[in-house]
């Protein structure tokens, strides 16, 4: 019997809408492409997003950037980090979260997940005692949502800051409450990959008056900062706007205006990205070699992407059942390669983290943990063939 393959692109995404390319030509014919480049009485696009974004999360202040990882890094800035002070996240992230760590200062103190890809509450709590941190950099990886109110806890008993990094839970809700809305500062990315797609930029979003004064000076304001979209009030500036450094990562109007006509999509295209995880979900379910994560009933997530465990392969299996299904179309990503490749690095290839740490359980759960996007532009019957592939490989593994 001839097998099925799958043909489609694993890195195609869905075409800007129309409104976006009106957008993109009226701004590129104006030629005013940079932010604080208006006319009286203009608001640039990049003012307006963060106005639209702000709104959207129900966060006071949003700051427009030119990545999720720039973000991260004045999060930690604006919040106040301290040269070599400690800063908690998880061990399994992506390459930017610990480099924002490190490029603002700070030493990474890897915590342990648990078999949900979530940070484990129990070693979490057990290296705020240890490492003293001030900082917990809680990375919502791959789009699962740990228990937050059980963090916020944790957070509050230990008076530990805690910043977000909703790179993958835009759109996602914990108890009925956005991602991003449990700590301090938020971070967002809209990287192509992510939930809104500018090829490379970042939110930021909080509450806090003096750390959105600090990250719009970081972000390279100068004294334009009357200009955001989101202002706290002016006298927040007083200070800071002397002793804060520019470090130039503002988001320009052409990309902003890119967002802005995707925004209105989102929670649509959610919706859409569910529709097809759960029709994989459902399909891998029916193997019984195949572990996937238990996803919470508080936990309202964005599913662009799929993780699933094959806990009996070793690690000759592994390279083989990638090969084959690559050999079919089907794109897995392995989070459990001692050698970094692509996008994906596992925590102890980080050399430039002084302290290296030994975390078995997480490196447990990469080794036989598989990863693979769901496109916008693949269809419910798609994830049906893609499902079929994957299981078949699995089964023949082990027949």
């Amino acid at each position: 019997m001839k097998k099925s393959n799958f043909c489609k692109a694993f890195t195609q995404q869905e075409a800007i809408p129309d409104a976006g390319l009106d957008s993109v030509i009226e701004v590129l014919r104006s030629g005013r492409l940079h932010r604080y480049n208006t006319l009286e009485g203009e608001t640039a696009h990049a003012a307006l997003l963060e106005q639209e974004y702000a709104s959207y999360t129900g966060q006071r202040y949003c700051l427009a950037c030119t990545s999720g990882g720039y973000s991260l890094h004045i999060a930690l800035k604006a919040a106040g980090i301290q040269p070599g002070e400690p800063v908690l996240s998880n061990a399994f992230t992506l390459a930017p979260v610990p480099g924002a760590i490190d490029n603002a200062g700070g030493k990474p103190v890897l915590v342990e997940i648990d078999r949900n890809y979530c940070i484990d509450l129990t070693h979490l709590e057990t290296m705020m005692q240890q490492s003293g941190a001030r900082f917990f950099m809680l990375s919502h990886m791959r789009g699962h949502i740990a228990d937050m109110h059980a963090v916020v806890g944790l957070c509050e008993k230990y008076g530990v800051i805690l910043i977000e990094d909703c790179a993958h839970t835009m759109g996602a809700s914990w108890d009925g409450k956005k991602s991003g809305s449990f700590g301090k500062v938020a971070c967002f990315s809209t990287q192509t990959y992510k939930h809104l797609n500018s090829g490379e930029g970042g939110l930021l979003t909080t509450d806090d008056d003096e750390i959105i004064a600090r990250a719009i000076i970081f972000s390279g304001s100068y004294m334009l900062f009357e200009r955001h979209g989101t202002l706290p009030p002016l006298n927040a500036f007083d200070e800071v706007k002397f002793d804060t450094p520019n470090y130039s990562g503002r988001m320009d109007n052409l990309r902003a205006a890119i967002l802005r006509a995707q925004l209105p999509l989102l929670d649509t295209n959610c919706k859409h990205w569910n529709e097809r995880y759960r029709v994989l979900q459902q399909s891998l379910a029916q193997n019984s070699k195949i572990q996937l994560p238990q996803r919470p009933k508080q936990e309202s997530y964005v599913g662009s992407s799929l993780q699933f465990r094959v806990p009996q392969m070793d690690q000759r299996q592994v390279s083989g059942f990638i090969a084959a299904c690559a050999a079919r179309g089907v794109e897995l990503k392995w989070f459990g390669s001692a050698e970094p490749q692509g996008f994906t690095s596992r925590y102890d290839s980080w050399r430039y983290i002084k302290e290296q740490q030994n975390l078995p359980k997480t490196l447990e759960l990469l080794a036989t943990t598989f990863d693979l996007r769901i496109p916008l532009t693949f269809t419910l019957e798609d994830m049906e063939i893609i499902g079929s592939i994957i299981d078949d490989e699995v089964t023949q593994l082990f027949d």
